[in-house]
């Protein structure tokens, strides 16, 4: 195809914020700067300086709310100025200040449906702002086909053929590294098995309830540990400071760095992600299984369709069950290998060279 002059547009971005989201646009951006596209990515600044001339960091206030008027402001700034022939924002609120820049034709990725799955806060604000952006864009893309049929159901006018579905992918980087894990187990002076979790703390996440079933699975098993990786939300801070408090043989990392997430996925003899809502992809998993850990998550559709069968799937707020299935597979290392190793071929399928192509073939539907 013809190279594009192309912006995209994402609220936080690696490695100066992370999330699954963030991950898979700037995955977006150096793929497509990789395939001769003139790329240019409009983000906000939360903690660094990201030295690169192609990404432009909008200053804002670090507040929750607060950023809104600064980022969306720079962003409709930046557009009068500036033309491009793909717009593609990372989220509804992201694509909000689109509308705002007499941006007319633009495309939006719909990573999930949270605010129609559990409650974000008590104005349904989040939900009028996927509805409307839905059908304000062009054409839309989504990380699983369970997002885009719940997209359909909750929007009843959406036409679905402007939604294509890409899935995410992981970076090649994402691999066993047996030495650095276990410099990170001494590092940590940890002995015996470890159940790891990696990814943000909301208070959808299931990671209390996690914290329930590791307690209930060391009564069996005396020398596990549990390493949460990840920081809290707004909602999520306090009971989080009360955690690190409360629970002193738990270890809480926070932040992990970028280069070394690899490291920690590999430390765990399991990798344990249990949302009950809000998963529209399920990024940590299929990191986690590419460097060659196994995974115990929530029972939900996104998780089901991404990892097929090749994951241990736990209805979600049952701590009792998924202490069972934690003690089930540490005292299994024939079963822990056999996921491991069926799952090698599976998850080839979640690479920018599959997903990239198919992003490209949505830029090239929308430039005709």
């Amino acid at each position: 195809m013809k190279k594009l002059n192309i912006c995209l547009v994402s609220l936080k971005i690696p490695p100066d914020s992370e999330d699954g989201a963030s991950k898979f646009f700037r995955g977006i951006f150096e793929y497509l700067q990789n395939q001769g596209h003139s790329v240019k990515l409009l983000t906000a600044k939360w903690n660094k300086d990201l030295n690169d001339p192609n990404i432009i960091q909008l200053d804002i206030i670090r507040k929750r709310f607060l950023w809104v008027p600064h980022f969306y402001f720079g962003v409709v700034k930046y557009l009068r100025t500036h033309n491009f022939d793909i717009i593609h924002a990372n989220s509804p609120k992201t694509a909000l200040p689109l509308l705002f820049a007499n941006t007319k034709r633009f495309i939006t990725t719909i990573h999930d449906l949270g605010p129609f799955e559990t409650q974000f806060t008590k104005i349904p604000i989040e939900k009028l702002i996927i509805k409307y952006i839905a059908k304000k864009s062009t054409n839309i893309t989504t990380c699983s086909n369970i997002i885009k049929k719940e997209l359909k159901y909750n929007i009843r006018s959406l036409d679905i053929n402007k939604i294509y579905n890409l899935y995410s992918a992981i970076d090649i980087r994402f691999k066993p590294y047996p030495k650095e894990a276990n410099d990170l187990r001494e590092e940590l002076g940890i002995k015996g098995k470890i159940l790891i979790y990696i990814g943000r703390i909301a208070h959808y996440k299931g990671v209390e309830d996690i914290i329930n079933a590791y307690y209930l699975a060391k009564k069996q098993i005396p020398d596990l540990n549990l390493v949460i990786g990840g920081l809290p939300d707004f909602k999520t801070q306090e009971k989080y400071n009360n955690w690190k408090q409360k629970y002193k043989d738990i270890h809480f990392i926070g932040f992990i760095p970028n280069n070394k997430i690899p490291y920690y996925y590999s430390l765990g003899d399991i990798f344990i992600t249990y949302s009950y809502a809000s998963e529209g992809f399920g990024l940590t998993p299929i990191e986690a299984i590419a460097c060659g850990t196994p995974v115990i998550c929530s029972l939900l559709p996104a998780y089901r369709e991404v990892l097929e069968d090749n994951a241990i799937f736990v209805r979600p707020k049952d701590p009792q069950k998924l202490s069972r299935e934690i003690i089930n597979l540490i005292e299994n290392d024939k079963k822990r290998e056999q996921l491991i190793t069926k799952a090698q071929n599976f998850i080839k399928k979640y690479t920018w060279e599959k997903v990239g192509q198919k992003l490209e073939e949505v830029y090239q539907k929308f430039i005709i």
